[in-house]
């Protein structure tokens, strides 16, 4: 195969992995029931092998993890109600704001610290009591935080924060779309991380590598409401136990391999930060997630992962001045050693081009 018809290095995200082989020959071999009637066996394993995990008393398997986390709102917030939420955090910047236009339910966006709120930022917030204000019933926490760059929220913070929601009467949510990879970097169990919260939403078409699903886990009785609102959001599919066992192999076999991502990630983070024109947009790589900036002099973000594209090496942007890159089980170590030299040399010839044309404007004066 020649070089411009070879497949580019994708960084866009984790979820542009495609099931392995022994995925595939899982998915093909899964026994099938029909899920709307409760009766698919192999969702029912990946169901009571999700709440074993998380140390909740069940789960229910979900198409996607922005169903997962709008019903696990809308089973702690009624009509009017308010949730609590990081300014930055995914159910607030990436669903549509689709807690008001199927629920009804308001957001509170508190700005953290690099995605990181803690109890002081909370201090003086509205909660509701009169009729004048929202009642707000929810505290939601993102973990890893997907804009944070991957960062993992500090264990002791996490603590203080549904501590404080419960003194304060409100319920508490995890979006842990990426929980497995703070598990695998933090070192704490998924259980310990999912115990504070009433609900836990986790996917595992993300760093895992199955190609859909995520889950909600909490009590019986949060779960049996959340079927009825799952079926409400057109979420109950039939022989879906085909994509649980992808699930439950990925869960089998992808979780402990995220360490190779994390240091591909630290990896990549050191050769972009050598770039001059590109600065790390914070000190620490915590996960899979690297978010840089992108100087003027390199023509900003869209400009730079045009030119990566070019070179066959696919990026995000995310601003006008900065770039998400993402790795995964997609990407070899190999791989991203080669992605580190292709974003090395784009930076260096953009650069020089940008001086070429700007000696050209002055001589042509």
């Amino acid at each position: 195969m020649d070089a411009e018809d070879a497949e580019p290095f994708d960084l866009r995200s984790d979820t542009v992995t495609r099931p392995t082989p022994g995925m595939r020959q899982a998915m093909a071999e899964a026994e099938v029931g029909d899920d709307v009637f409760d009766e698919d066996p192999t969702i029912h394993r990946l169901q009571r092998r999700v709440a074993d995990l998380l140390g909740k008393e069940a789960a229910l398997f979900m198409p996607s993890g922005t169903m997962s986390n709008q019903v696990g709102l809308r089973l702690h917030c009624g009509l009017g109600d308010a949730f609590i939420c990081e300014a930055g955090c995914h159910i607030y910047n990436y669903e549509q704001g689709a807690y008001a236009q199927l629920s009804g339910i308001a957001a509170h966006p508190v700005r953290g610290v690099g995605g990181v709120l803690e109890v002081e930022h909370l201090e003086g917030i509205t909660l509701g009591g009169n009729d004048h204000v929202v009642n707000t019933r929810l505290l939601a926490l993102e973990n890893t935080h997907n804009r944070g760059g991957g960062r993992i929220l500090p264990y002791p913070g996490v603590l203080a924060l549904t501590n404080w929601a419960r003194e304060k009467g409100l319920a508490a949510h995890l979006d842990g779309a990426r929980l497995f990879n703070a598990v695998m970097a933090s070192g704490i169990s998924a259980r310990r991380w999912a115990e504070p919260f009433d609900t836990v939403s986790v996917c595992f078409s993300k760093g895992l590598g199955a190609p859909v699903g995520s889950a909600l886990a909490g009590s019986k009785q949060h779960i049996q409401r959340a079927r009825r609102h799952r079926k409400a959001f057109g979420g109950a599919m039939r022989q879906a136990g085909v994509l649980a066992a992808a699930a439950l192999y990925a869960l089998d076999h992808h979780v402990q391999r995220l360490v190779e991502d994390h240091a591909n990630a630290r990896r990549l983070a050191a050769s972009i930060d050598a770039c001059p024109g590109l600065r790390l947009a914070s000190e620490s790589v915590d996960t899979n997630m690297v978010i840089f900036n992108v100087e003027p002099a390199l023509g900003g973000a869209m400009a730079f992962c045009q030119a990566l594209k070019e070179a066959g090496v696919l990026m995000l942007p995310i601003s006008a001045t900065q770039i998400r890159a993402v790795t995964h089980l997609d990407l070899t170590s190999d791989a991203v050693g080669r992605v580190a030299e292709i974003v090395t040399a784009v930076a260096g010839e953009t650069a020089e081009a940008k001086v070429t044309a700007s000696a050209g404007r002055k001589s042509n004066a």
